[in-house]
């Protein structure tokens, strides 16, 4: 618990559940006081289209929450100008005509599918050019006319100091690398004229970047600079090269000589996600393990189904009981008109083909209902498919005959990504991972379609493990940290964004009734947002910014922690030596914390944070958000950073509200760049400065963790315009929380607590009569407590003053 008397608990209100739409954009003015109506169940998502995000005019405050209300997929942008608020949606063309039907006014399509399919084929050019160097070099390598080509080539032999430390950096690469995993030799002089290997050896190992070998590196401290390296490759081909020196200078970067970033080089899936954070383990044995959650997703994995018919009231449903790899996709379903008249209704199964012969009159006319058809395909082929009419329909429309149908789970992903239920994992880094030490987390890919924040979770890793030998900054957060980073809490998603539907926000359960859009067609809406599913000032209690649609984007799920990706983060939260946790998340270039929901329509906040707590936050800010304007002097606005709910929107049951209200536990938002897939050059530079910002995050834990200063703090007194008062307030030193008496008594954690005087406010003003006693002391988020003060009620060395006027 940071401060004592800090507030951490629940609070239930009595809030109606908000209606949810599928989405909405440009607001007008009467839209902008009411939330339009929901658009009925059977006009609802329309598989196979894509979204595009588009701008959302709103009057103010109150339109925003309105569409915040309806359930609107909404990217992370919201910027108030003059005349109102400008935010961005994600919508579909059917979503949009719908809402253009319902009176809102649609703006300009910022993001299309388009740009995103760029993102893939830029992605996977970057990767197949890897390929096709590393099969050049391999093939020049083998080449017989060419003997003096090693298979082994030295692409750069750095010599820099790092305080006191001599450190050799080397990068090569071998023919090889892409299949085997031998680490390589690195063999050094000790100077000009001295004997190769006199300087010691080094090993260095494979960089691996989206399956695709990229080189080995390594560094190692040398007690001389040398003049050569030599590496001898396992085939026993030789490469020699000069060693250079490598001094930036603090102009040119804000970290120390000789420390090493830049470890991303394309956008990575939640399986090479995954398998970064394994490599890193296996070579960094002594600072790093795998942890596997105890919670396996769902699985990148869907039943296969079909939709026969086209008027709602004829259409057939029909979905395989197997999952579609596991069989489900080889089944097939035909309505066939048996051509004579006065035909009943039957089914036959051929393997997994399915025919259903309609029922005809006497004139040979099909008179087959859809509910008819249901009961037979249920009662003749209910080993294989489960049927249903469409979305609630009584199924009384005479269905028409369609040719041999195939049931498809429609997922696009290669064999390379599991079907199964997924294990999540995260890295656990620290020289010491036994619970003593005070942990952070780093968490991202809540939201699958974002797929930068993965990628500086990844940046932080390998610039912690790989600069803790030589850097002592990295050595002291690694010697006195506890560091869990978890970089896709959402994989089912994170895979259906790369290979399916590249607008996917949430995971892929599908929890609609077959009454709603659980068929085929609802396929790119089902899911649970996982920002919306978790225990505090969430949905269930009547806060406002999560939808209770299935096919909503903001969909809650059916209760708190109904799902297992939030199972897993609620697990991680709950290790007890745990104080700080950053979620990253996109777009917007914002900066958060708590409260981050409210209950409409009085804006009943969650619980704000102490006057205290509230500048721990903004101090702590201004040092990430410091180091993160250090890659490119991009800044993040003021007027950006704050708690959830006044800068951005209410977004109940959101993760960091948990971890703050439920843990303890000081937790910030990232929102990175300003698009969810932005062009890689832009994706790059992102990851780089967020890397930096995360990377301050731990700093901020380790002077936490080492505090031992303790708060001072002064009481200043001001004329009051009421006669015989005086206006009083306290200023502290660094950020720490007051407890005070006006009674004379000795102050104690359960006096009174100095507040606040407003939102992103300072400290409030007391007005109390003139000549009060007040009594004080103070007491920071580390624990320590003024003039070492014990607030038991016994000591005396507790601040004392007195509200009198100074004498001027």
């Amino acid at each position: 618990m940071p401060y004592p008397q800090s507030p951490r608990w629940r609070r239930r209100l009595p809030v109606p559940l908000a209606a949810a739409t599928a989405v909405v954009l440009l607001v007008s003015p009467a839209a902008a006081t009411a939330p339009q109506p929901a658009a009925p169940a059977d006009a609802g998502p329309v598989a196979g289209e894509q979204a595009s995000v588009v701008e959302v005019l709103l009057d103010g405050t109150a339109g925003l929450d309105a569409l915040v209300a309806t359930g609107v997929d909404l990217d992370h942008h919201v910027e108030r100008t003059e005349d109102g608020v400008v935010a961005h949606a994600v919508v579909t063309p059917s979503e949009a005509a719908r809402l253009t039907a319902a009176g809102f006014t649609l703006g300009d399509a910022l993001y299309r599918p388009e740009d995103s399919r760029a993102r893939i084929a830029e992605r996977e050019a970057t990767i197949a050019a890897h390929v096709a160097e590393n099969r050049e070099f391999a093939a020049a390598a083998s080449d017989p006319t060419a003997p003096d080509v090693s298979d082994v080539k030295i692409i750069r032999a750095d010599y820099y100091t790092s305080g006191t430390n001599q450190i050799l950096s080397v990068e090569a690469k071998w023919a090889q690398g892409q299949t085997a995993s031998n680490t390589l030799t690195v063999e050094r002089d000790s100077g000009p004229g001295t004997a190769m290997g006199s300087g010691g050896t080094q090993t260095i190992s494979r960089f691996v970047d989206a399956g695709v070998y990229l080189y080995h590196r390594g560094a190692a401290t040398v007690t001389a600079r040398p003049e050569y390296v030599r590496i001898t490759s396992p085939t026993g081909d030789v490469a020699v090269a000069k060693v250079q020196e490598w001094l930036p200078t603090p102009e040119t970067s804000p970290e120390p000589p000789g420390y090493q970033k830049d470890f991303v080089t394309s956008y990575l899936t939640p399986t090479e996600l995954y398998a970064r954070i394994h490599q890193l383990a296996a070579e960094f044995p002594d600072l790093a393990e795998i942890v596997e959650l105890p919670y396996k997703t769902n699985g990148y994995r869907r039943h296969a189904q079909a939709v026969l018919g086209t008027a709602n009231a004829s259409r057939v449903a029909v979905d395989s009981l197997a999952w579609g790899h596991e069989g489900g996709n080889d089944i097939s379903v035909e309505l066939a008109n048996p051509g004579p008249g006065n035909a009943t209704t039957g089914v036959t199964v051929t393997g997994s083909h399915i025919r259903v012969n309609l029922a005809t009159d006497a004139a040979g006319a099909v008179t087959s209902t859809a509910a008819q058809v249901v009961a037979a395909l249920n009662s003749g082929a209910g080993s294989l498919v489960r049927a249903y009419t469409y979305r609630g329909s009584p199924g009384t429309g005479v269905v028409a005959p369609a040719p041999r149908t195939s049931l498809t789970d429609d997922l696009s992903a290669p064999a390379s990504v599991s079907r199964d239920p997924h294990p999540v994992y995260a890295i656990r880094i620290g020289k010491h991972r036994d619970g003593t030490k005070t942990g952070v987390l780093a968490y991202a890919q809540e939201h699958a379609r974002e797929w930068v924040p993965p990628l500086v979770t990844i940046e932080t890793a390998e610039r912690l493990l790989r600069n803790y030998a030589h850097d002592g900054r990295t050595k002291q957060l690694l010697n006195n940290l506890d560091i869990w980073i978890a970089p896709s809490i959402n994989p089912d998603g994170g895979h259906y964004s790369f290979y399916d539907f590249n607008s996917q926000r949430k995971n892929m359960t599908n929890h609609c009734p077959l009454t709603g859009a659980a068929d085929f067609l609802g396929r790119d809406s089902w899911g649970v947002d996982v920002n919306r599913n978790y225990t505090e000032y969430s949905l269930f209690d009547g806060y406002s910014g999560a939808s209770s649609s299935c096919t909503s984007g903001t969909y809650a799920g059916p209760s708190e922690l109904s799902e297992p990706e939030d199972k897993n983060l609620d697990w991680l939260a709950s290790r007890p030596n745990i104080k700080f946790s950053m979620n990253l998340h996109s777009s917007g270039n914002y900066f958060m914390w708590s409260p981050g929901a409210y209950a409409l329509p009085d804006r009943t906040s969650a619980p704000r944070p102490s006057l205290a707590d509230e500048s721990f936050f903004w101090g702590a800010s201004s040092r990430i958000l410091t180091a993160i304007k250090q890659h490119r002097n991009m800044a993040v606005t003021p007027a950006r950073t704050g708690p959830i709910s006044d800068v951005l929107y209410s977004a109940a049951g959101n993760s960091g509200d948990m971890l703050w209200y439920k843990y303890g536990i000081y937790a910030w938002n990232f929102e990175v760049g300003t698009s969810f897939q932005p062009q890689w050059n832009e994706a790059h530079d992102e990851t780089m400065e967020f890397a930096n910002g995360l990377v301050e995050l731990m700093r901020v834990a380790r002077d936490y963790a080492s505090d031992k200063k303790r708060p001072e703090s002064t009481l200043t007194v001001a004329p009051s315009s009421t006669p015989g008062m005086v206006n009083v307030t306290f200023d502290v030193s660094e950020p720490a929380a007051v407890f005070y008496t006006l009674d004379g008594g000795a102050p104690t954690y359960e006096s009174t607590l100095y507040g606040s005087a407003g939102v992103r406010e300072g400290g409030e003003t007391l007005t109390v009569p003139a000549g009060t006693r007040v009594n004080w002391f103070s007491v920071d988020a580390a624990g320590n407590v003024e003039n070492n003060y014990q607030p038991d009620g016994n000591g005396k060395n507790y601040r004392k003053g007195q509200a009198v006027l100074p004498i001027s």
